[in-house]
């Protein structure tokens, strides 16, 4: 029998992290984040803000992906993908869990029962988050966020072969702007 597991994937500034936490707590099973990343760090050799900065988006934005050489063998980010593709797998197999982000909606796709979330929110609800959760930066709060989902996006393509964010993908997509934190984690954990 395939384990039941939550993939969360989520715009940046959505609260999708949070949420993922939430729908966990709720139905009292592991969520996976920064245990994640601190998994694939052990795993990769590489430093856990390395995997946070490279393992879900593409170096140098979607032109480079565009551009890479993969004749020369793998590439870092393709090393790291496939050791964060058997982390994912591993985490899936042990037990029903909650996985936010690193496309483990897509690596999970035939080797589990996954409910696929996607969490949005408009920008300027966005905006406001980072901003109260991160602080401002010299870059404008709306630069940040369509940087970081541009880059998001880049990435899922990259690697997927889908669109990030579209909703023929998901089970449910959720606009935690409107919705509220709490009531997106309270809706996805009764659908689980």
């Amino acid at each position: 029998m395939l384990n039941r597991v939550v993939t969360i994937s989520r715009e940046f500034g959505s609260g999708g992290r949070t949420i993922g936490k939430k729908v966990a707590e709720k139905l009292g099973i592991p969520c996976y984040d920064a245990e994640l990343i601190q998994k694939i760090a052990e795993e990769s050799g590489y430093t856990a803000d390395y995997i946070k900065e490279e393992g879900e988006y593409t170096s140098g934005g979607w032109l480079s992906t565009v551009f890479t050489d993969r004749t020369m063998g793998l590439t870092n980010q393709d090393k790291l993908w496939n050791i964060q593709s058997r982390v994912i797998e591993e985490l899936a197999g042990k037990g029903s869990c909650v996985i936010v982000g690193r496309c483990a909606d897509y690596i999970l796709r035939e080797k589990a029962d996954c409910l696929k979330v996607f969490i949005h929110a408009s920008i300027e609800k966005r905006a406001e988050r980072i901003v109260r959760k991160y602080g401002e930066r010299e870059e404008s709060p709306e630069q940040r966020l369509r940087e970081k989902d541009k880059r998001r996006a880049a990435y899922h393509r990259f690697y997927t072969d889908m669109k990030w964010g579209h909703a023929q993908n998901y089970h449910v997509c959720l606009d935690s702007g409107e919705l509220g934190i709490d009531r997106c984690a309270e809706l996805i954990a009764q659908l689980y």
